[in-house]
């Protein structure tokens, strides 16, 4: 007989109105299968095998807000350049039965476009633009109250354009120093006026964003939100700031929260953990400069977190208990239906997952086949490393 955690995880759920067939969740992570900005065959096939596999609901990750909001130019922006193969994506997606998800993002001060409007990137505060440097963008500025209205409008358009096209969800990212995060982090956020300083002005921006997204795609639609626990340097975002954050997004009405960790421009292994993404990134870098940095600060930037399954539950559980209204889905480091057993015990709603799905896009019909089902995943973490290589992301173990 099933546990009772795999029985509540492999059974039906609701989210704000939406029925899901279980509480499994393809978490967001850009798969590098956007050239140009549109969605490729591959990506299509990626996300209708994981949604074949059982998958609750599948996630595409970092849908730009607008041009501006893209890492880089091989991302899609929300406009009407991509609704057809976009909508087309999303509904060959859902003849398997698992419902889509889009991931709202922005890129703030960390952007190499090479389509950027502009030449300096705009975000919270006056400072580096870490990931163009090598590209000749080397600043952002802070960003005007104008110049704050209308992101929040081109968030709000965007989220719009998203439930236009067939998304059934949309996840907001507030975290891994993307540009939401960017106002949160008293790290990249020195303002002086109402959106800087304590953690109630620092989350005025965001809050502003998400009250302007429900607006745009009304009270009925499920809007998910991912939140860094921790910027995981000094000066950062501490455990306790986001516990804080965490309550003033569920008393505005987010639906459901996912406690992550780490930023992706100051310490990313937080967020993987396990081995360092760092070789791979090198390998397949095709910019001189940004090649030579990767190598120089790779020690200092790719710290190591030796794998452990739930490894970001400890902190999550608090995430969890801050939590009144909305629901909470936990990510990080379910392999097993033991770890899912530990998961739903400790009361989430829902559980993300990333690379195990790579490496078996079955995970949940195998899952609820064997009651003693491991996953194979080896958090080598050579996927992530083939973020910038040809053809994205793939799970290299299983391919092998």
């Amino acid at each position: 007989m099933m546990a009772t955690g795999l029985q509540k995880c492999f059974s039906e759920a609701s989210l704000n109105g939406l029925t899901l067939r279980n509480r499994i969740i393809k978490a967001g992570t850009f798969e590098g299968k956007t050239p140009h900005g549109l969605p490729s065959a591959d990506l299509t096939e990626l996300h209708r095998r994981i949604g074949e596999g059982g998958t609750g609901m599948t996630t595409i990750a970092y849908c730009a807000a607008e041009n501006n909001g893209r890492l880089h130019a091989d991302m899609m922006y929300m406009d009407e350049y991509v609704r057809e193969p976009l909508s087309q994506m999303i509904a060959t997606i859902k003849t398997t039965g698992a419902k889509v998800s889009g991931q709202l993002s922005h890129a703030g001060a960390m952007t190499k476009n090479s389509e950027m409007e502009g030449w300096v990137a705009k975000s919270a505060s006056f400072g580096p633009n870490l990931l163009g440097m090598a590209y000749g963008r080397f600043l952002s500025l802070g960003m005007t109250r104008p110049q704050l209205r209308a992101r929040t409008q081109a968030m709000a358009r965007a989220a719009a354009f998203m439930r236009s096209v067939g998304f059934d969800a949309i996840e907001i990212h507030f975290g891994h120093g993307y540009g939401l995060s960017q106002f949160m982090s008293p790290i990249t956020n020195r303002r002086s006026d109402e959106y800087g300083g304590s953690v109630a002005n620092r989350m005025r921006f965001p809050l502003e964003v998400l009250a302007a997204v429900r607006k745009a795609v009304g009270s009925d639609f499920p809007l998910l939100g991912k939140i860094s626990m921790s910027d995981g340097v000094r000066g950062g975002t501490t455990y306790e700031q986001s516990l804080e954050m965490v309550a003033l997004l569920d008393n505005a009405g987010l639906d459901c929260v996912i406690p992550s960790d780490g930023t992706s421009s100051m310490n990313p292994m937080m967020i993987f953990q396990g081995d360092s993404i760092q070789p791979g990134l090198i390998e397949h870098e095709t910019n001189p400069l940004m090649k030579v940095a990767l190598k120089a600060i790779g020690g200092k930037l790719f710290r190591h977190y030796p794998y452990h399954e739930t490894y970001l539950l400890e902190n999550a559980l608090r995430i969890r208990e801050r939590v009144k209204k909305g629901a909470v889905c936990y990510v990080g480091g379910v392999d097993s239906n033991a770890a899912i057993e530990r998961v739903m015990g400790d009361g989430f709603d829902f559980i993300q997952l990333g690379r195990p799905l790579l490496f078996d896009p079955d995970f949940v019909k195998n899952a609820q086949a064997d009651t003693n089902y491991v996953n194979g995943c080896t958090h080598c973490n050579q996927c992530a490393g083939l973020i910038e290589a040809p053809g994205g992301i793939r799970c290299t173990v299983r391919q092998a």
